[in-house]
């Protein structure tokens, strides 16, 4: 994952994204990538739940 931290407490999902990172151009060139899960993710070991997080903003 680039930029993103998942916690859960009890049945609460929080997700942390640091909005000042980029880490470049996207596939087509046309977006600028700040955060991703970089496909599908577990929210942790023992859970069946996925998130897939893509966070970007126009070049």
């Amino acid at each position: 994952m680039k930029n993103v931290e998942m916690t859960v407490d009890g049945k609460i999902l929080t997700i942390k994204v640091d909005l000042s990172k980029e880490f470049g151009l996207s596939s087509s060139g046309k977006t600028i990538i700040i955060a991703s899960t970089e496909g599908n993710q577990s929210i942790n070991d023992t859970s069946d739940v996925k998130v897939g997080l893509n966070v970007y903003k126009k070049k």
